[in-house]
């Protein structure tokens, strides 16, 4: 494993720059900046946690593709208000598959580093629905305890759709009728943006994988066991 700084002030700077100029002739100018200063240190900080991550859950993808590990610059603008055609953050995740199953992720932005878990899914089929909401009825006392434990350390929110539109609740999701609503769970750190920028920050990361990695297979997977 290589030692150092894996991001640098030009990462966020790229960032807070493409925000300013969200447009693809700028882009197209800075494709060069955007490879050395995204692609290749985000591709160092997936090097560098696939150990810690695969230890944690040997069935996690590694590959290093877009969609996989990777989130995507391009916004899809179809059906959007908002025709900026670039995103101005990106994620790293672990999952397994799709990540329908969950995700560990860590994102980068101008603003803020966040690291943790997530899962979404509001298909009848979704694993959230399939595996979590029956547990979440099954075993009030296990998230109870998980709150004790992260509750000071780490955010967390979870959604829901309410009158078509999609409703962000601040908190844990510990109440049955919680579970019948939720779509969609986050608990994360929120960091500096400029940690990234620090040498060894990868570890902080490792540490908060390992902090929230139980979550995930309750949320999500077949095999949970307490």
């Amino acid at each position: 494993m290589k030692a150092g700084p894996i991001f640098s002030t030009d990462t966020l700077r790229f960032f807070t720059e493409l925000g300013e100029n969200n447009r693809k002739p700028w882009m197209d100018e800075n494709r060069d900046r955007y490879k050395s200063s995204v692609v290749v240190p985000f591709r160092e900080l997936l090097e560098r946690l696939s150990p810690v991550a695969l230890k944690l859950n040997p069935r996690f993808q590694v590959s290093g593709r877009t969609g996989e590990n990777f989130s995507r610059i391009n916004r899809d603008i179809r059906f959007a208000a908002d025709k900026s055609p670039y995103r101005t953050q990106m994620y790293l995740f672990f999952a397994e598959g799709g990540g329908e199953s969950g995700q560990l992720y860590v994102g980068l932005s101008p603003e803020a580093l966040t690291a943790g878990f997530r899962i979404y899914g509001d298909g009848k089929d979704s694993p959230l629905l399939q595996f979590g909401r029956g547990r979440s009825v099954e075993n009030p006392g296990w998230l109870g305890q998980q709150k004790k434990r992260l509750g000071r350390k780490y955010e967390s929110y979870w959604y829901s759709t309410e009158k078509g539109e999609w409703t962000k609740h601040a908190g844990w999701p510990l109440k049955g009728d919680d579970w019948k609503r939720l779509q969609g769970w986050v608990v994360r750190k929120k960091l500096k943006a400029s940690a990234a920028t620090k040498p060894g920050f990868e570890r902080e990361i490792e540490k908060i994988f390992g902090d929230v990695y139980p979550l995930l297979p309750f949320a999500g997977q077949a095999n949970w066991k307490l």
